[in-house]
């Protein structure tokens, strides 16, 4: 039997309902730190306007955000398993604040050319340092969670992604019509520095008393083993249909559906929200029945569909029925969207409980690799053959996962 086996850990003196406020700390770090990297991309227009980019700028402008996460990752990740969850916690959400207060002294738009420089670097610093986040908070609740519960406390951890995206495509972009990217940069940093303040107060090391009666874990680094490899790939590939329509989907439904920036904003929250219910429906589903393999299977499966569904209204003609148009738009997002918990729990149950931040951290660097290759691929397929290669080309890609997410293996199902 290992730790991932055993029931909740409790911290010496504190009952067990506290792991709650650890799954709380832990949703409020990745919302904070997802409105910084899904919200910022639904800017894009605001953005493409103000810094006076062409595609291809903007394209490496929210790629550098994502490469920055990608480069950070698995470094943290080793470190969480080494220094704990809560001081790499609050050293990354310190220092993505720090990020973001560059960014809001340095680089808005009426700052001239050096403008452009200074928005480059200072996004991909607060990804280097965001990295953090999602393998610290991963690992802190693998451990004050048991089997039964898991999935569905990963699977709430991993809507705040969709929950930070949401309020950031219901805010951003209007602040940042109106008050200018300085006070977007400001109200990010806010988030973070909150977010840091509930992990302060909340987040503990559980209890060593469960982990000393479990059998070692094997020694062999998670980084050896072709499964998690396997899994980190399939969970890189299937975001790639996922950050290009977050990032680019706003200008998609403007330049095809005509839609106006409000519009744009509720389609983009819809998806988000809609994402963030289908991350706790299919964390609890796959708690009782014991599915995660073949439901992130039929997700890969479902989004090729939805993308190539997309992808074919625009060859069509279609497209230029917006309400069919932004139907079709918001069940892709959801659908690509959905799997993302059930994912990091069947990594980390992979891994195992000594490896289960390596192992995040490279599923991680792996997800936002793909966001960065992806936020570059778009503006050349959408030159190539506009929006219908952009979304058929998505379609592919969540058809080449297929192979990487095992079918076989049932795991338990909770009592």
């Amino acid at each position: 039997m290992s730790i991932l086996s055993t029931p909740p850990a409790t911290v010496t003196g504190v009952p067990s309902v506290h792991r709650w406020k650890v799954l709380a700390a832990g949703v409020a770090a990745n919302a904070s730190f997802s409105a910084v990297f899904s919200g910022i991309p639904v800017t894009s227009l605001v953005l493409r306007n103000d810094y006076q980019l062409g595609n291809a700028q903007l394209g490496l402008a929210l790629g550098l955000l994502s490469l920055g996460v990608a480069l950070g990752e698995l470094p943290w990740g080793v470190l969480t398993d080494r220094l704990g969850d809560r001081k790499v916690l609050l050293a990354g959400l310190l220092g993505t604040s720090a990020a973001l207060l560059l960014l809001m002294a340095m680089a808005r738009p009426t700052q001239g050319a050096s403008a452009i420089l200074w928005l480059y670097g200072g996004l991909m610093l607060a990804g280097l340092l965001g990295g953090s986040v999602n393998g610290a908070s991963g690992r802190a609740i693998m451990a004050w969670f048991g089997e039964g519960e898991r999935g569905l406390a990963m699977s709430i951890r991993q809507t705040a992604v969709p929950l930070g995206g949401g309020i950031g495509a219901l805010l951003l972009p209007s602040l940042a019509d109106r008050a200018g990217f300085g006070a977007v940069f400001g109200l990010l940093m806010a988030l973070c520095l909150a977010s840091g303040g509930l992990v302060l107060c909340w987040l503990r090391e559980p209890d060593m008393v469960a982990r000393s009666q479990a059998a070692p874990e094997p020694a062999a680094s998670a980084l050896r083993s072709a499964l998690v490899w396997r899994l980190a790939l399939g969970t890189g590939l299937l975001c790639a249909p996922q950050v290009a329509l977050i990032s680019f989907g706003g200008i998609f439904l403007h330049e095809v559906g005509q839609a106006s920036l409000l519009l744009m904003s509720v389609l983009l929250t819809l998806v988000q929200l809609g994402a963030a219910v289908a991350r706790i429906a299919s964390g609890r589903w796959t708690d009782r029945r014991g599915q995660r393999r073949p439901y992130l299977r039929a997700c890969a499966l479902g989004s090729a569909v939805l993308f190539l569904l997309l992808g074919l209204s625009s060859l069509s003609g279609m497209s230029a029925a917006l309400p069919w148009l932004g139907g079709v738009l918001v069940a892709a997002g959801v659908v690509v969207s959905a799997w993302h918990g059930v994912a990091y729990t069947e990594l980390a149950v992979a891994a195992g409980a000594s490896q289960v931040g390596t192992a995040l951290g490279l599923g991680n660097s792996c997800v936002f690799g793909v966001f960065f290759l992806t936020a570059q691929a778009v503006p050349v397929l959408l030159h190539w053959h506009g929006w219908a290669a952009v979304w058929i080309g998505a379609a592919i890609v969540a058809m080449l996962v297929l192979p990487l997410f095992p079918s076989a293996h049932k795991q338990p199902a909770s009592s």
